[in-house]
C-alpha cells in the first residue's frame, strides 16, 4: 500500500532531521507535539527544512517500494517511465493538492516551494553505478544503471540548503516571492526559503515553540555542539559517567578492566569541565 510508504517516509524524515540537528540549539524534538506544531506554524528556516525533508523522504520511500516490488501500481502506471517519476508524482499529489487551491497565499507559496525542493533533492541526484563482467576481474563488458541516492546523502544535501536558506518576502502582486535582501541571489527550485526569523532557541518559549537547551548534553568543542554555543553563555555543570576502561585479556580466561569516571558536560547550572579520565578501581570478568 502506498499510504504505508508515505507514513514510513514521514517517520524516516524525522530521524534524518534529528540526526542533522543533533548538536544544534534546535534539535528537531518530537516528544513535545505542541511545541512542534507551534514551530511548524511559522515560516522559519527550520520549518523549511522539515517540509523539504518530509517530501524528500516520501519520494525516496515510494521509489524504494517500487524498486522492491511492494507497490504494484508502479508497474501499471503507463505515465511512470521510471520509479522516481511515479514517486515524485505521488508525493506531489499527496502533499500539494490542497495547497494549490490557495496557491496565491504567501505561506502556501513557501510551503509548495520547499516541498518541491525536497522532491528534487531525490529526483535530480540519481547515482550512476556500474558493474564489470569478465574473466579474472577483467572488464570485458560493463553494465551501468542509475539508482536512488541513500536518504542520508539526501538529508546532507538538504542540510546544506538549510545553512544557505534564503529569506523571502511577497512581491507587490502577492503571487510570488522575492529575496528580502536586495543583494541576495534569487532562489532556485532546489533552495530552501523562509519568511520569518527563527527564535534563538536558547530558552523555553511557549509562544514560539522553543524548548530551550536546558538539560542538553554538550561537548568541549568550539563548534555547534560545544558548551559555549549550545548553553548560550549560561554556563554548564559537569556530570561524571562511570565506564570500563583499559581492559586487558588475561590467559586464561578473564578480562580485567579499570573503572573510570568520564566527565560529560551538561548545559544547566555552572562550572568547568576537564576532559580527563579518573581511575578508580580494578574489576574482572571471568570467562
Amino acid at each position: 500500500m502506498i499510504i504505508s510508504q508515505i507514513i514510513n517516509g514521514s517517520m524516516e524524515s524525522v530521524r534524518e532531521c534529528q540526526y542533522q540537528f543533533a548538536d544544534r540549539k534546535w534539535n528537531c524534538p518530537t516528544k513535545n507535539k505542541r511545541s512542534m506544531r507551534k514551530l511548524l506554524s511559522k515560516d522559519t528556516r527550520e520549518t523549511g527544512f522539515v517540509h523539504a525533508m518530509t517530501s524528500a523522504a516520501i519520494v525516496h520511500k515510494i521509489a524504494t517500494g517500487c524498486a522492491q516490488g511492494s507497490i504494484l501500481d508502479c508497474y501499471c502506471d503507463v505515465k511512470a517511465k521510471h520509479f522516481k517519476t511515479y514517486a515524485y508524482r505521488k508525493s506531489k499529489e499527496f502533499l500539494d493538492e490542497n495547497l494549490w487551491k490557495k496557491r496565491n497565499d504567501f505561506k502556501n507559496q513557501i510551503l509548495l516551494h520547499n516541498y518541491e525542493a525536497g522532491r528534487l533533492s531525490v529526483k535530480n541526484y540519481l547515482e550512476h553505478k556500474c558493474k564489470c563482467h569478465g574473466m579474472s576481474g577483467s572488464c570485458t563488458t560493463k553494465t551501468c544503471w542509475r539508482q536512488l541516492p541513500n536518504l542520508r546523502s539526501v538529508s546532507n544535501r538538504l542540510k546544506s540548503k538549510f545553512d544557505l536558506a534564503i529569506q523571502v518576502i511577497a512581491d507587490n502582486t502577492g503571487k510570488r516571492f522575492l529575496p528580502e535582501d536586495n543583494g541576495a541571489r534569487w532562489p532556485n527550485q532546489e533552495d530552501i526559503v523562509y519568511s520569518e526569523t527563527s527564535p534563538n532557541f536558547c530558552t523555553a518559549d511557549r509562544l514560539t515553540g522553543s524548548l530551550g537547551t536546558r538539560g542538553r548534553e554538550c561537548t568541549n568543542s568550539t563548534g555547534t555542539g560545544g558548551c559555549d554555543m549550545l548553553c548560550c553563555g549560561r554556563g554548564f555543570r559537569t556530570i561524571m559517567k562511570t565506564e570500563n576502561c583499559r581492559c586487558k585479556f588475561n590467559w586464561c580466561c578473564n578480562v580485567v578492566c579499570e573503572k573510570c569516571r568520564r566527565p560529560v558536560q551538561n548545559p544547566h547550572g555552572s562550572g568547568t569541565c576537564v576532559p580527563q579520565l579518573i581511575f578508580l578501581q580494578k574489576w574482572s570478568i571471568k570467562m
